[in-house]
């Protein structure tokens, strides 16, 4: 997948693949801290050669795992066993998907994305994904497909579970919004189509402070393929570490250094802050 809005530029020709000392790195972190969940995202986590190891590792100390899952990921050759593995697991799942139209995913996401994301659905549910009892949290996360923010989540939702489980017979627990950030690949496509300066004009003047109030920077450490630690995973792929005298790296980690620490800012937070808010869990407001 190489996602036309994709903010970290993901796609079949990346190279960065998290090393296993990283990854014990951040175990070790979890050991001496408090912190209760491992949230883990791509391009595809689950293509890591580690992450099924990590998992079981994490999952053994007790903590809450997410997996932030594409869903075609589940028809990659060896990851025939992946739901079943999440499910064991009770990993919660917030899976990817543009819309509810075949062109547009397809437009989006390359040819056959759709139909590979609803098959994929399928098997999640399949396992207990989403179904009542089960304990087994599957969320869906969309991203608009033009110049524009998110509809509002909570009418999004009902309708996106309306369409999905009428057409698919398909179930799941929740819909985030998340507003297309002006980085990556969504950056050069905005200045392809001339709409950069209108689209962060749009931004500016739909700052909502109470939006601010719950951004995902404000509890969330972002841990890059090689270990250096950022405030968010957008300041991420603009290569903006945590600064103000903060240990940059997983293995300086100081978790007193990062109590009240400033957070490194930069015009793309408008996308965090305009309108209902935008996080890795969603509208923030």
């Amino acid at each position: 997948m190489s996602c036309k809005h994709c903010h970290v530029n993901a796609g079949p020709g990346g190279k960065a693949i998290m090393p296993r000392e990283v990854f014990e790195e951040c175990l070790r972190v979890l050991d001496s801290t408090s912190i209760p969940v491992v949230d883990i995202t791509g391009g595809a986590p689950e293509l890591n050669p580690h992450f099924l190891w990590f998992v079981k590792e994490v999952r053994r100390r007790g903590l809450h795992i997410i997996d932030r899952c594409n869903l075609t990921v589940l028809h990659e050759t060896g990851q025939e066993g992946l739901p079943e593995f999440l499910a064991e697991n009770e990993v919660e799942v917030i899976a990817s998907l543009t819309g509810l139209s075949e062109q547009q995913t397809d437009a989006q996401r390359g040819q056959g994305a759709f139909s590979k994301s609803i098959e994929a659905l399928n098997r999640l549910n399949d396992v207990g994904y989403a179904q009542p009892g089960r304990g087994l949290e599957l969320h869906l996360i969309t991203n608009p497909s033009g110049a524009f923010l998110p509809a509002n989540q909570e009418s999004m939702e009902q309708h996106w579970k309306e369409v999905l489980l009428d057409r698919f017979d398909i179930i799941f627990n929740r819909l985030y919004t998340l507003t297309n950030m002006p980085i990556g690949r969504y950056l050069s496509w905005l200045r392809a189509k001339d709409l950069l300066s209108p689209y962060m004009k749009k931004l500016y003047d739909s700052f909502n402070p109470d939006a601010a109030r719950g951004v995902m920077c404000l509890f969330t450490l972002s841990v890059d393929w090689q270990g250096y630690l950022y405030d968010c995973d957008f300041n991420q792929m603009l290569d903006l570490k945590v600064n103000h005298g903060l240990p940059t790296h997983i293995k300086d980690f100081n978790h007193e250094a990062f109590r009240g620490s400033i957070i490194e800012t930069g015009a793309h937070c408008y996308g965090c802050t305009a309108g209902s808010g935008s996080s890795c869990g969603g509208a923030t407001a």
